[in-house]
């Protein structure tokens, strides 16, 4: 039986991999460096050599030559050698380059020992057929635009790592992907790296938001119109689909898309063909498809608002992006990145929350997801009255717990006054009486069966938000989007489509105490 081998230059790591490969019958063979381990790679006489490896177990980061060096130096004498690369801190780019040089998985640490030698085994048994799945990096590496702020963070999350995995197993893929998960978690990034780390990387990203166009213009805004299609055409013009013609399209809040919309898309999606607005030639076009949204579409399909067959065609490859509660190790990092960001754009010195403010900055739920923590974070910058940030530097709300946290609201309250100086709000202003009042009238709404109760609700209660952000911001609709935790457009469009353009729907009288309730779109 050949060997597994194991590189770490952690020795409890060795012996708890050696131990276990021991007792599920496995021999195994430790290197503590890449160095020793070249060495006993260039000591083989090619893949037929019996001491040649089944398996490689790799750590990524390490002193001297680091796995990703050894995984291509492994690959290079022994093409079908199944590599298993280990990481406890996992960025994009890494697993991206690790699945292109040929990794059969990844293992984050720490990792279920039993589910680890399941793994080895499952990749000793796939040998040859895994060889030539990696394509060359430079067929579309030499492609990527340079990497900026736009770029996924390094994340100590379990979740996140999933994330980074799909996205390496994807590169060498086309197929469409549906992205989900609540607002503020990050979907156009994801969206955008899928492009980057893709064949298609060279061609144009197109990003269309089917929620934030009006739906009687959203039909020319995806397929283009002919001059004289409709009042106003005056010329010709193309659509997001040609326009994204050899690289891809991603459709965000694709759950909202009218339903006469969601036909022609289907075509689309099906046939490769579409026609402009008011044209009579067929358009060829050829677009990968990257889809968001943060409703359950499947929920909408029982409910008759989304076609099931569209449902099923955008549903090939499904990535969760978890919230931000489910990823609180990654909360400090995210934290010092956001800080040192708004630093750099407002020519300050960096905040540096202490101990307790770190603890309490995890602590909170932030309904509002990394686009909370941002919002938060650039309060901090220019808020806090020093460059050391204490506990109570920070806004009232993150100061709760658990659900009074999340009750409070998940947005800073950008007063002009220094956090030090505002009180918090009281013990009973944070109790969630309004859930209890809410249930009770979602309750009383299906006992009625009364149709699209959550739709009904949703439209009440992000009604009820905007005028209570408009009201304490005096009306300024920059700075209720800023404290709402949205951006400016959206709160525009939500007004608009809720009648709250009126300015009567407006007024409503501030509230005597510290705001209550504030969200993240």
């Amino acid at each position: 039986m050949k060997t597994i081998w194991i590189l770490d230059d952690e020795p409890g790591m060795r012996w708890v991999l050696e131990k276990a490969l021991d007792k599920a019958g496995w021999s195994a063979r430790s290197f503590a460096d890449g160095v020793a381990l070249k060495e006993a790679l260039d000591a083989l006489e090619g893949a037929t050599d019996p001491r040649a490896p089944a398996v490689l177990v790799s750590d990524i980061r390490m002193p001297g030559p680091d796995g990703l060096s050894v995984l291509s130096a492994a690959r290079a004498l022994l093409p079908d050698l199944p590599v298993i690369m280990m990481t406890a801190y996992t960025d994009l780019d890494t697993t991206v380059a690790a699945f292109e040089q040929g990794a059969f998985d990844y293992l984050a640490k720490p990792f279920d020992i039993q589910a680890a030698v399941e793994l080895i085994g499952r990749a000793a048994q796939s040998g040859p057929s895994r060889a030539g799945r990696a394509a060359a990096p430079e067929d579309h590496a030499g492609a990527r635009p340079a990497l900026g702020e736009a770029e996924m963070a390094p994340s100590q999350s379990p979740a996140m790592q999933d994330v980074f995995r799909a996205i390496g197993r994807l590169s060498q893929s086309g197929a469409t992907v549906l992205i989900t998960g609540e607002s503020g978690t990050g979907k156009e990034l994801v969206a955008r790296a899928l492009h980057r780390h893709s064949r298609r990387a060279a061609g144009p990203f197109v990003a269309v938001n089917a929620a934030a166009i009006p739906r009687d213009l959203l039909e020319a805004e995806l397929f283009g119109h002919e001059r004289g299609a409709f009042t106003g055409a005056v010329q010709s013009r193309r659509g997001r689909f040609e326009e994204a013609d050899g690289g891809t399209l991603f459709l965000d809040e694709i759950g909202d898309m009218p339903a006469e919309l969601q036909t022609r898309l289907l075509r689309v999606l099906a046939e490769g063909v579409f026609y402009r607005v008011g044209g009579t030639r067929a358009v060829q076009t050829d677009v990968r498809i990257v889809a968001a949204t943060h409703q359950p579409l499947e929920e909408r399909v029982r409910a008759g608002l989304f076609r099931a067959d569209l449902f099923h065609r955008l549903n090939v490859i499904r990535l969760r992006l978890p919230p931000l509660r489910e990823r609180r190790e990654d909360i400090e990092a995210l934290a010092r990145h956001f800080l040192a960001r708004s630093a750099a754009e407002l020519g300050v010195p960096a905040r540096r929350p202490d101990a307790q403010a770190l603890e309490a900055l995890r602590r909170f739920d932030y309904p509002g997801n990394i686009r909370q923590l941002e919002n938060i974070c650039q309060w901090l910058t220019v808020m806090a009255p020093s460059a050391e940030v204490g506990l109570e530097d920070l806004p009232p709300e993150i100061l709760g717990t658990g659900a009074q946290a999340s009750a409070a609201g998940p947005g800073p309250d950008h007063e002009v006054s220094p956090a030090p100086d505002r009180p918090a709000a009281p013990a009973h202003a944070l109790r969630p009486d309004w859930r209890i009042a809410l249930g009770a009238e979602a309750r009383a709404r299906l006992a009625r069966r009364e149709p699209c109760v959550m739709d009904a609700l949703q439209r009440d209660f992000e009604r009820t938000l905007l005028k209570a952000g408009l009201a304490e911001a005096g009306g300024r609709r920059g700075e209720a989007a800023l404290r709402l935790g949205i951006g400016r457009n959206t709160l525009t469009r939500k007004c608009r489509e809720l009648g709250l353009d009126d300015p009567a729907e407006g007024e409503v009288p501030p509230p005597s105490g510290p705001s209550g309730v504030s969200g993240g779109d």
